[in-house]
């Protein structure tokens, strides 16, 4: 069976120690997130196990034959070959294979002993099982399959890879991993570059992929439906939590509640113990007290709270009132030369509304977003804001903080009101830029942090109307959270563009989408979108347009046999999680075992002790494979609930 396992692995960088003495086992089942606030050494883990770090204490090691695939979050380059022939190289593993092969069979053409012939024709039917299983005849198919799932057209298959920007290397990237088919992936920020349609193929593709998986992402939706147990790493060490994403943040905030408790008692106590100290420093016969406690804190174990406890927070200011017609759009047509990106759009935007423009990679949402804002004026058709709209765009490619030496608190100056100047280093620090991170230079933010401090700007003028490209783009889930929040409560009218289902789903009230065949103007929610778009032949069109049709659609028994069955699989799966605990323990007990000298100085002690562990091994992927097939069920299930 593939797998990897990490043994007491430590990594320091100066003074920081980012992990500390970590255990951990990935086999070719592993379904599992890596989670952790930003600079807790997520991508210097993966960089651990995928051997491109060596750890300063500690061993990696893997089974025999185990094949690691590795996606970084950012930094690949691929050039000298054209698209396809870049895709192609994945199948290279396959080339010993295909060496031996042909050795074989020549071996058996000059072989008379009729036993060796017998022995060269059964390695030579494997090596063939070998190269049918992984592919190898059909590679030109499953290339198409996936360039194409990632948003690769056709036409682009015979481009040079040069040709490509960065976003959409890392997409080759991605496609060369995939194509790859290792035991087990490596991923940091998979979707990072994906549009909305690639990341739902890219779901699709993991829930056929038989191998394991170990991702990093800051798409909430994405992780719940591809990953069956959570690590976090905090403070350099990891602690696992069963379940999806959304089942790790419920366990892990009774946590964090508890913890924050722990932390502001402790505090008071510190507090406490120093103000004694301060008031009896000096007084002689309180010299006794005073040394106890400056022991005592001397001697107190801090409790931590997690970096990513200090999200954002933010409310948008209350907008102007607007006149109930925001925007009125006539025939509006956009071109670049003989290419047409959108022709004769018209629709209206009512006030109050929250609308997400859909479409495919290139179908012309970050334009539509440009004319709305007035940055595109080039264009042919009629756009009008109604009475008293005032715009606040967000746009997604932050260009305007690119080579600017200008800080980041003298930017915020040139730009804000002159009543908001004297708070802006306190609205700066609710968005995370604390001390001397607003002197920074604007040409050195990370992406995260232009992210920040363009949504910063947006706050100093009330604006009814806004504009939003990619705004949850660089913002870990925390603080997706929080403009999630605002912009929910937010009273203005919205228009924006996510390749963020979660995010979508939960804020967006009607669905604008640009196709090929013109707009297609959906008046509900996210979900009903979807339902439309995909699953018109299993219903009777609903008369309302406000969501999936209800279980009210559903004859009632139906619809009580359906209760009852997702309350079976709800027990089920419970059991499952409880066996799978216990297995896990008596894994941990077996590892203990095998640690002993006294057992594994005896072969047959150790033997027997590694066959029990991996038949524990087997068990663990046999209820997990169960598992995975109870979750697919109740998602099936929980439509029509």
């Amino acid at each position: 069976m593939a797998f990897i396992q990490l043994s007491g692995i430590s990594v320091s960088f100066g003074e920081r120690e980012i992990l500390s003495d970590v255990t951990l086992n990935i086999s070719s089942s592993s379904r599992t997130a890596l989670s952790g606030s930003n600079g807790s050494g997520k991508t210097t883990f993966l960089k651990v196990i995928a051997g491109i770090l060596k750890p300063d204490k500690g061993m990696v090691t893997s089974g025999k034959d185990t094949r690691l695939g590795y996606l970084p979050q950012d930094g690949l380059v691929h050039s000298g070959v054209s698209l396809l022939e870049a895709a192609d190289s994945a199948f290279r593993y396959l080339h010993k294979t295909i060496e031996e092969r042909d050795r074989t069979a020549e071996q058996m053409q000059y072989t008379n002993d009729k036993k060796k012939l017998q022995t060269l024709i059964e390695r030579h039917h494997t090596l063939e099982e070998t190269l049918l299983d992984n592919g190898y005849y059909n590679r030109n198919e499953e290339i198409t399959r996936v360039l194409t799932g990632l948003g690769f057209g056709k036409d682009d298959f015979n481009k040079q890879c040069e040709e490509f920007s960065g976003g959409w290397q890392m997409r080759i990237a991605l496609a060369k991993v995939l194509l790859s088919k290792p035991d087990i992936m490596l991923l940091d920020e998979p979707t990072n570059y994906l549009d909305l349609e690639a990341r739902n193929w890219l779901e699709k593709f993991f829930r056929d992929f038989k191998g394991g998986v170990l991702v990093v992402s800051h798409d909430r939706y994405f992780l719940d439906v591809t990953v069956q147990e959570v690590i976090e790493l905090f403070n350099g060490k990891l602690k696992r939590y069963k379940g999806n994403f959304s089942a790790y943040e419920k366990t892990r905030e009774a946590e964090l509640e508890t913890l924050t408790e722990q932390y502001r008692k402790q505090q008071e106590e510190i507090s406490k113990c120093e103000d004694f100290i301060n008031r009896f420093r000096y007084n002689a016969s309180k010299a006794s007290l005073v040394q106890s406690r400056m022991k005592f804190l001397e001697k107190i174990v801090p409790v931590e709270i997690p970096e990513n406890l200090k999200s954002i927070h933010f409310s948008f200011p209350d907008p102007p009132h607007s006149g109930k017609q925001v925007l009125t759009v006539n025939n509006l047509s956009k071109s670049y030369g003989s290419h047409v990106v959108f022709n004769a759009l018209s629709f209206s935007v009512i006030r109050g509304e929250k609308i997400v423009i859909s479409g495919v990679n290139g179908a012309g949402k970050t334009t539509l977003l440009r004319i709305f804002s007035g940055e595109d004026t080039d264009f042919s058709g009629e756009i009008h804001l109604g009475t008293g709209v005032n715009t606040g765009y967000f746009s997604q490619d932050l260009l305007r903080f690119q080579g600017r030496k200008l800080t980041v608190i003298d930017e915020l100056e040139a730009h804000a009101p002159t009543h908001l100047i004297p708070r802006l280093r306190s609205m700066l620090g609710a968005f995370l830029f604390r001390g001397d991170d607003i002197y920074k230079s604007l040409d050195v933010l990370s992406g995260g942090e232009k992210s920040r401090l363009a949504l910063l700007e947006l706050l100093l003028y009330p604006a009814n109307l806004l504009i939003l490209d990619e705004p949850t783009n660089h913002l870990d889930i925390h603080s997706k959270d929080i403009l999630l929040k605002a912009l929910r409560s937010y009273s203005g009218t919205l228009i924006f563009v996510s390749h963020d289902r979660y995010f979508i789903e939960n804020l967006a009230t009607r669905v604008i989408d640009l196709t090929s065949d013109g707009p297609k103007d959906y008046q509900g929610d996210y979900e009903y979108f979807i339902w439309k778009k995909g699953n018109q032949t299993a219903y009777h069109s609903p008369k309302q347009k406000t969501g999936i049709p209800s279980a009210g659609k559903i004859n009632h028994f139906e619809q009580k046999q359906t209760k009852n069955r997702i309350n079976r699989l709800k027990k089920e799966e419970n059991n499952l999680l409880a066996e799978l605990e216990n297995l896990e323990e008596k894994y941990k007990i077996l590892e203990k075992e095998l640690a002993d000298p006294v057992n594994y100085s005896d072969g047959t002690k150790a033997r027997e002790l590694k066959h029990q562990m991996d038949e524990n091994i087997n068990q663990q992927e046999k209820i997990n494979v169960h598992w995975e097939e109870i979750e697919n069920e109740l998602k099936r299930l929980k439509t029509y609930e």
